[in-house]
């Protein structure tokens, strides 16, 4: 197993945690600012208000976007599976 070998394995691994996690990440940062937007203006500053929206709308995500995420690794597992007999060389 050469240098450029990891190099490359470390590099899709990468591009795979970060497609997966990016729909959640994003969704949570939408949501965060539009409920400090809405804290802003209101003047209400209730700690539980930042955390309920953000996570009822990250699970909501994980779920429309489970079936896509599943593809994703899975694809990604058997892509690195089917090419174990490149990395014994």
């Amino acid at each position: 197993m050469t240098l450029e070998l990891v190099k490359d394995i470390s590099a899709e691994v990468f591009k795979t945690v970060l497609l997966v996690s990016g729909p959640a990440l994003l969704v949570s940062l939408i949501t965060g600012l539009v409920v400090s937007l809405f804290q802003a203006v209101t003047q209400i500053q209730e700690f539980t208000l930042t955390f309920v929206p953000k996570i009822i709308a990250v699970f909501l995500c994980l779920f429309i976007f489970l079936p896509w995420i599943a593809k994703v690794l899975i694809s990604f597992t058997i892509n690195l599976f089917d090419n174990i007999p490149l990395y014994m060389r």
